[in-house]
């Protein structure tokens, strides 16, 4: 076997591959959007990037095709392909140029939420009147603050987009390298800590730079016209072997419902996420026909949301071998019923659409358990908790801050939930006890994993966390609090017989004692004294709990990860053995 020989320049567009070239090409297209990710992080300034990984990179193709992702959040991931095409449909390709970079978050103009901003970049190559373009790199963060009516821009209350932050359609932000300083002070003026937000976008600038130059380097070597073509190939070939994988699973249509907790609103309405998934002859469809009307609160969620949630759970039921492109993703359609709560009617808010996102994403994967039984696991905790901080210290600065917490993990067919983690479409981290004390005028007092709180059965659900916050100044009780739980009051279903994950639970003690539950969504007003104190939910169980090892057993006794009901189970189970 030779090694990969270099293609060369000005090749044909129906040049072939052999396949050790291609897959050199496939890997370095990789590279590059993992580069591309590492540049973003680490440029970044504000900690829900820096420490919370919230941000996201791709590469794309001339017309607006996935070509590579960084293993990033699988959100950002799905929503920047509607994202760039909003972007290319207002500016056409042929007229970009060179240091041309394109701005956008409005959710109604091929946006997801408010503080996402996408950030798109023309690569070129070749020089002078020969640079021509070869492909687009795109990346997304979630800012710190977008302005609207609470710090963190992420209010639970709210009721319209006007109210969540600033919106931006596809706007050029510069101009042949040259910054639109009107649009930066405009940006400027409308979020409460603007160096920090200008800082992060600047950040996904530099993440596009570095792909420009990776891929100008790529095109230097196998030739402009041979790598575009090495696109169509490997874009052709991801698709193949994803309809192939579709068409080994049985033929037909598979249901499942779940319930969201409320809309931060409506407190006790719960939310109806209702799915219907039809494989057939390579195809997958997702009908999600019979989800609830659109709601007074933020938890609608536009469509570019259940396209994310689409291509992830058809990677999750396909081989992780298959080339991650945007041929994955050609044999996926979707049925979204238009004033519905996957497809809201402007100007209806959706900042916290990201608790939608994944409820129908564990729907879709809950209806096909029974298709994909060794790659599904039972529900998870289905939240990403996000809380946001934001006030002023004694000394005048501003300051706003985030968490992002998670459940535990359903667990499998031969394994235990994993405790406490992210699943599915997201992918973040919580900030370190350090960073956040940092950052803000807040204490961590307790940080534990719950007993008990994962799914009991033969495999146990993961178990959720229990953090504790204490707020340690306040200037003239500016310090507000947003609060966006989910698994309040609708739990994590088991599998196979395994026993629903425990409930989330979260409550304010106040200075001077008193005790405020907070029912899954809240914003409010916190004073020094006054403490925070969460509990995430956990996973489902999979398998009847009878069956469960007695070593097993055991062994979650002496971790501390049951509760007595459990160990006197076992202990009953032993004495006969």
């Amino acid at each position: 076997m030779t090694g990969p020989t270099p293609t060369h320049r000005n090749e044909t567009a129906g040049d072939r591959f052999d396949p050790i070239t291609l897959e050199v090409i496939r890997h370095r297209l990789d590279k590059i959007a993992e580069e591309m990710q590492a540049t973003l992080l680490k440029s970044s300034c504000s900690p829900i990037v820096k420490e919370g990984l919230d941000a996201s990179a791709s590469l794309f193709t001339l017309d607006g095709t996935t070509l590579a992702q960084a293993c990033a959040i699988a959100i950002h991931l799905g929503t920047l392909i509607p994202a760039v095409a909003a972007i290319i449909a207002k500016f056409p390709v042929d007229q970009m140029r060179e240091g041309d970079i394109y701005i956008l978050n409005d959710p109604y103009c091929g946006g997801t939420h408010l503080p996402d901003f996408a950030i798109v970049m023309p690569i070129f190559a070749g020089a002078g009147q020969n640079a021509r373009p070869i492909a687009l790199a795109a990346t997304m963060t979630h800012h710190q603050d977008v302005g609207g009516k609470t710090a963190g821009s992420v209010p639970t209350d709210s009721t319209e987009i006007y109210q969540e932050g600033i919106r931006i359609p596809p706007v050029v932000w510069a101009r042949a390298g040259v910054f639109d300083e009107t649009l930066t002070a405009v940006l400027r003026l409308n979020v409460r800590i603007p160096d920090i937000f200008i800082g992060d976008l600047h950040a996904q600038v530099a993440a596009c730079k570095i792909a420009a130059v990776r891929l100008g380097e790529a095109a230097e070597k196998f030739g402009h016209n041979a790598l575009l073509a090495s696109f169509s190939v490997l874009l052709d070939r991801a698709e193949a072997m994803t309809r192939a994988a579709l068409q080994k699973l049985p033929a037909g249509t598979y249901r499942a419902v779940d319930f969201l907790d409320n809309d931060g609103i409506d407190i006790d309405r719960r939310i109806r996420i209702e799915v219907a998934v039809t494989i057939k002859d390579g195809m997958i469809h997702f009908d999600l026909t019979g989800s609830s009307p659109q709601v007074k609160g933020p938890i609608n969620c536009v469509p570019s949301g259940s396209l994310a949630a689409a291509c992830f759970a058809v990677r999750a039921i396909t081989d992780p071998a298959i080339p991650n492109n945007g041929g994955c993703f050609r044999p996926i359609t979707l049925t979204l019923p238009e004033g519905t709560i996957v497809n809201p009617r402007a100007p209806a808010p959706v900042n916290a659409r990201t608790a939608t996102i994944k409820r129908v994403t564990n729907t879709m994967l809950k209806a096909l358990a029974g298709v994909a039984p060794d790659r599904v696991p039972a529900p998870n905790s289905g939240e990403l908790l996000v809380m946001a901080w934001g006030g002023q210290r004694r000394d005048g600065r501003m300051f706003v801050t985030g968490e992002l917490l998670a459940g535990g993990a359903g667990a499998g067919n031969g394994f235990d939930g994993v405790d406490a983690i992210e699943t599915d479409a997201t992918n973040c981290m919580n900030l370190p006890v350090e960073a956040m004390e940092l950052d803000a005028p807040i204490r961590v007092r307790r940080w534990e994993l719950v007993a008990g709180s994962g799914g009991d059965g033969q495999f146990l659900g993961g178990r959720g966390q229990l953090k504790e916050y204490e707020v340690l100044e306040d200037v003239a009780g500016t310090m507000s609090y947003s609060h966006r739980g989910e698994r309040h009051f609708v739990a994590a279903d088991g599998l196979a017989g395994g026993k629903p994950g425990g409930l989330a639970r979260s409550w304010i003690t106040r200075a001077d004692g008193r005790e405020e539950e907070i029912p899954s969504k809240i914003v409010t007003r916190l004073g020094p004294g006054d403490r925070v104190v969460i509990t995430t939910a956990g996973g489902g169980g999979y398998g009847s709990p009878e069956s469960r090892d007695a070593d097993a057993v055991r062994r979650d006794i002496a971790d501390g990860k049951v509760l007595p009901a459990i160990v006197d189970r076992a202990s009953t189970s032993n004495s006969g053995s």
